[in-house]
Protein backbone atom coordinates (compact mmCIF):
# COMPACT_ATOMS: atom_id res chain seq x y z
CA UNK A 1 0.00 0.00 0.00
CA UNK A 2 1.29 3.49 -0.79
CA UNK A 3 2.28 5.62 2.29
CA UNK A 4 -0.32 8.33 0.97
CA UNK A 5 -3.45 5.96 1.25
CA UNK A 6 -2.24 4.92 4.42
CA UNK A 7 -1.79 8.87 5.81
CA UNK A 8 -5.39 9.24 3.96
CA UNK A 9 -6.99 6.58 6.25
CA UNK A 10 -5.24 8.01 9.27
CA UNK A 11 -6.76 11.14 8.60
CA UNK A 12 -10.07 10.09 7.76
CA UNK A 13 -10.26 7.82 11.11
CA UNK A 14 -8.74 10.55 13.21
CA UNK A 15 -11.35 13.01 11.64
CA UNK A 16 -14.21 10.35 12.82
CA UNK A 17 -12.95 9.85 16.00
CA UNK A 18 -13.09 14.28 16.19
CA UNK A 19 -16.82 13.80 14.97
CA UNK A 20 -17.92 10.73 17.16
CA UNK A 21 -16.18 12.35 20.56
CA UNK A 22 -17.83 16.00 19.90
CA UNK A 23 -21.20 14.16 19.24
CA UNK A 24 -21.20 12.08 22.30
CA UNK A 25 -20.79 15.49 24.40
CA UNK A 26 -23.49 17.30 23.05
CA UNK A 27 -26.99 17.09 25.25
CA UNK A 28 -30.53 16.25 23.92
CA UNK A 29 -33.76 17.93 24.54
CA UNK A 30 -35.67 14.80 26.04
CA UNK A 31 -38.00 14.13 28.80
CA UNK A 32 -38.01 12.13 31.86
CA UNK A 33 -38.94 8.81 30.52
CA UNK A 34 -35.58 9.13 28.41
CA UNK A 35 -33.84 10.04 31.40
CA UNK A 36 -34.62 6.81 32.95
CA UNK A 37 -33.74 4.59 29.60
CA UNK A 38 -30.32 6.54 29.35
CA UNK A 39 -29.35 6.92 32.59
CA UNK A 40 -26.27 9.53 33.39
CA UNK A 41 -26.75 11.47 30.05
CA UNK A 42 -26.78 14.78 29.89
CA UNK A 43 -30.09 15.98 28.83
CA UNK A 44 -32.33 19.38 28.04
CA UNK A 45 -35.51 18.60 29.81
CA UNK A 46 -38.70 21.36 28.80
CA UNK A 47 -41.23 22.00 31.23
CA UNK A 48 -43.21 23.65 33.69
CA UNK A 49 -42.76 24.90 37.76
CA UNK A 50 -45.03 22.52 40.03
CA UNK A 51 -45.86 25.71 42.07
CA UNK A 52 -48.53 23.45 44.34
CA UNK A 53 -44.89 21.59 45.64
CA UNK A 54 -43.29 24.77 46.22
CA UNK A 55 -39.21 25.58 45.56
CA UNK A 56 -36.51 25.45 48.47
CA UNK A 57 -34.00 28.22 49.03
CA UNK A 58 -32.23 29.54 51.93
CA UNK A 59 -29.50 31.43 51.29
CA UNK A 60 -28.37 31.99 55.56
CA UNK A 61 -28.06 27.84 55.16
CA UNK A 62 -26.58 27.40 51.91
CA UNK A 63 -26.74 30.08 49.20
CA UNK A 64 -26.00 27.50 46.79
CA UNK A 65 -29.05 24.41 46.72
CA UNK A 66 -32.18 25.65 45.21
CA UNK A 67 -34.74 22.70 44.47
CA UNK A 68 -38.32 22.49 42.74
CA UNK A 69 -40.56 20.41 41.33
CA UNK A 70 -40.88 20.23 37.37
CA UNK A 71 -43.29 18.36 34.94
CA UNK A 72 -42.29 17.48 31.95
CA UNK A 73 -44.11 17.09 28.60
CA UNK A 74 -45.33 13.72 29.19
CA UNK A 75 -46.84 15.09 32.79
CA UNK A 76 -44.22 13.15 34.68
CA UNK A 77 -43.03 15.08 37.77
CA UNK A 78 -39.40 14.89 39.37
CA UNK A 79 -37.51 16.53 42.12
CA UNK A 80 -34.67 19.30 40.80
CA UNK A 81 -31.58 19.95 42.73
CA UNK A 82 -29.27 23.00 41.22
CA UNK A 83 -26.33 23.81 43.36
CA UNK A 84 -26.40 27.19 42.60
CA UNK A 85 -28.38 30.32 43.90
CA UNK A 86 -32.29 30.56 42.71
CA UNK A 87 -32.41 32.25 39.35
CA UNK A 88 -33.69 35.78 39.66
CA UNK A 89 -37.81 35.73 39.06
CA UNK A 90 -37.66 32.51 38.77
CA UNK A 91 -41.28 32.19 39.79
CA UNK A 92 -42.44 34.65 36.89
CA UNK A 93 -41.30 31.86 34.70
CA UNK A 94 -43.85 30.39 32.09
CA UNK A 95 -41.61 27.40 31.17
CA UNK A 96 -37.97 26.13 32.15
CA UNK A 97 -35.35 24.34 30.80
CA UNK A 98 -33.04 22.08 33.01
CA UNK A 99 -30.08 20.78 31.53
CA UNK A 100 -28.37 18.06 33.22
CA UNK A 101 -29.27 14.57 34.40
CA UNK A 102 -31.12 11.82 36.48
CA UNK A 103 -30.06 10.76 39.68
CA UNK A 104 -32.20 8.25 41.04
CA UNK A 105 -35.61 9.98 41.43
CA UNK A 106 -33.98 13.53 41.33
CA UNK A 107 -32.98 15.79 38.57
CA UNK A 108 -29.50 17.17 38.68
CA UNK A 109 -29.44 19.97 36.96
CA UNK A 110 -26.22 22.03 35.81
CA UNK A 111 -28.06 25.23 34.58
CA UNK A 112 -31.73 26.52 34.23
CA UNK A 113 -33.20 28.33 31.25
CA UNK A 114 -36.41 30.63 32.05
CA UNK A 115 -38.99 31.74 29.71
CA UNK A 116 -40.58 34.74 31.25
CA UNK A 117 -44.10 35.43 29.43
CA UNK A 118 -43.99 39.57 30.34
CA UNK A 119 -40.55 39.68 28.66
CA UNK A 120 -42.78 38.37 25.02
CA UNK A 121 -46.01 39.93 25.36
CA UNK A 122 -46.96 43.27 23.85
CA UNK A 123 -47.83 46.08 26.08
CA UNK A 124 -50.73 47.61 25.63
CA UNK A 125 -50.61 51.45 24.72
Amino acid sequence: MKPRYIIALVFIAAAMVAVFSIYGKTSTYANFQYCNEHPGKEVHIVGMQVKDSGTYYNPKENPNYFSFFIKDENGIVRKVELLDTKPQDFEKAERVVVIGNLDGEVFKASSILMKCPSKYNKTKV
